[in-house]
Formats: structure tokens, sequence, C-alpha cells
């Protein structure tokens, strides 16, 4: 049969598809096209040896469903993933807490420590003398062994080794009041 010149309408209508099913099969098949007078595109075409089968109709709601069974899937696991963020996102808050705690006592801890060394290095300037109050708590005029025991408890709590003192207690304190 000799080729026909057709619209992509009245080529859908001879292949039981739609005018852009048929425009999309002319470009893919790479017919020859020209323009009507009218403006239309025409495409010459041989019905007849065109070998060309359309797609089942099943097969896209198969794919559909294959689809839906994919979002509900990603969903889950989007849920998931929120629950596992949420969970982390809480630890991360209660780590972040801790570090401020941490970050205070080391303050402290280094307060107190630059206190003893001020009261010991006064104490070793005035000859081993006590020469009088430093602090209104009187703690300048213990002994140089308390003093140092203090200046090396307070070093060790600045750096995690150690329990409290008795001088960072009463340091604590005085933070405290402020």
């Amino acid at each position: 049969m000799p080729a026909e010149t057709l619209t992509y309408a009245a080529l859908g209508a001879r292949l039981t598809i739609s005018p852009k099913a048929a425009r999309s099969l002319a470009k893919r098949l790479r017919l020859p096209r020209s323009l009507s007078d009218d403006g239309k595109a025409l495409v010459s075409v041989d019905v007849a040896e065109m070998q060309y089968r359309p797609r089942p109709p099943g097969r896209r709601k198969a794919g559909k469903a294959a689809l839906a069974a994919k979002i509900v899937t990603l969903e889950a696991e989007i849920a998931r993933l929120e629950a596992t963020a949420a969970g982390h996102r809480a630890d991360f808050e209660r780590e972040r807490e801790r570090a401020d705690r941490l970050m205070i006592e080391l303050l402290q801890a280094t307060r107190a420590a630059e206190e003893s060394t001020a009261r010991l290095e006064g104490f070793l300037r005035s000859g081993g003398r006590a020469v009088g109050s430093i602090d209104s708590h009187g703690l300048a005029e213990r002994r140089p062994g308390h003093l140092a025991a203090d200046l090396v408890a307070a070093d060790r709590k600045a750096s995690g080794r150690n329990r409290r003192s008795s001088h960072s207690e009463v340091a604590d304190e005085i933070v405290r009041q402020k």
C-alpha cells in the first residue's frame, strides 16, 4: 500500500491512540513530516507496513501499584529515620548540657586554683609568716602545708583527677552568692 499523508489526529484514529501518542510515535520512528496549508503537521506513513502495537493498559496500572508500594516503603523509612534523628537530637542536647556543666566546674576549679596560688605566693613573699587575711574568709592564715595541699587539689580538680577540696567548696559558695 502506498504511503498516506495524515495529520496526527488521523494517524491516532487509525492506530487507536491519542493524537499526542501519534505525534510521539512519528518522532520516534522519524517519519517524514510536512505542513499543510492550514498549518497542521502532516506525516507520510504506510499504515499497513507500520509495525505498531499499543501497550496493554494493565501494565501502567501495575506500574502505579508498584510505585504506590515503593512510596509506602519510603514513607516508613522516612518515619524511622525521623525517629532516629529525634533520638540523636536528644543525645546531643543531653551531651551539650553535660558539657556546659563540666565547663562551669572547670571554671570554678580554675578560679580556686588561682586563688590558692595567689595565697601561696603571698605567703612565700611574706617570708613564711602569716600576715593577716587576704580574703574575707581568713583562708590565707592557714599553714603553708594546707595552702600547698589546696593548690594541688585545685590543680587535680581542674584536670579532673580528684574530688573536691574544702577550699573548692568555699569557692563554689562564693560563686553561688554572686
